[in-house]
């Protein structure tokens, strides 16, 4: 139960997992998983000195493990809330013999503010975040202008904020808030090499359109 003192939450968790989700989390999660209580040194983690990219929300992890793999030089780290899709990207991650990729099962507001230090990152992507579309659960979606201010401590000096969402009034809530931030300046309005993701493609057969902005930190 929330209280007054509680930060608002962004996010609905779901946690049933079928059995093979469950199988590759007890599993796979002592190789691929983070502990958020200890100190993050990337060079420890990944095992080498590499531009990073946090994904905030990798969902079922199909777009996660496809850039990944596009993109071997990067390294991810991959924060979710949803057991789930932990479980179905860790999977992903074993039959790709994927190596660039970290999950770790947390808020990613407590991980930009607790776990990683400032300027250690090279991207931020929020894709398809939860929509809070009804009026009085505004006030949870992610991208706020406190949260813009949090991301651009963690990014270094041109690193890059993608944003995408298939709900109109989101988009706008984006433009908003990054278009006229002085810590951003924009380069994109368009997906570039994006994949498709799940809750995308679900998007799209329910005749949402898909909106890209990219903006990076000055």
């Amino acid at each position: 139960m929330e209280t007054s003192h509680d930060p608002v939450r962004t996010f609905k968790v779901r946690r049933r997992v079928t059995t093979g989700q469950a199988e590759a989390l007890q599993r796979l999660l002592p190789e691929y998983g983070l502990d958020r209580t200890q100190p993050f040194e990337a060079a420890t983690v990944y095992g080498r000195t590499a531009p990073l990219v946090l994904e905030i929300g990798s969902g079922m992890g199909e777009a996660t493990a496809a850039m990944a793999s596009a993109d071997p030089a990067r390294d991810v780290l991959a924060v979710e809330v949803h057991t789930p899709g932990l479980g179905n990207l860790l999977r992903l991650l074993e039959d790709g013999g994927l190596t660039n990729v970290r999950v770790l099962e947390a808020d990613a507001r407590e991980v930009l503010r607790d776990v990683l230090p400032e300027g250690s990152l090279d991207e931020v992507r929020v894709f398809f975040p939860d929509p809070w579309p009804k009026a009085r659960h505004l006030k949870r979606r992610l991208l706020t202008a406190e949260f813009a201010d949090l991301v651009a401590t963690r990014l270094r000096r041109d690193g890059l904020l993608h944003v995408a969402t298939d709900w109109a009034s989101y988009a706008a809530q984006a433009e908003a808030v990054l278009a006229h931030h002085r810590a951003y300046e924009v380069v994109s309005r368009e997906r570039g090499a994006r994949p498709v993701t799940r809750f995308e493609q679900r998007g799209w057969d329910a005749g949402r359109q898909s909106h890209d902005l990219v903006v990076r930190r000055r």
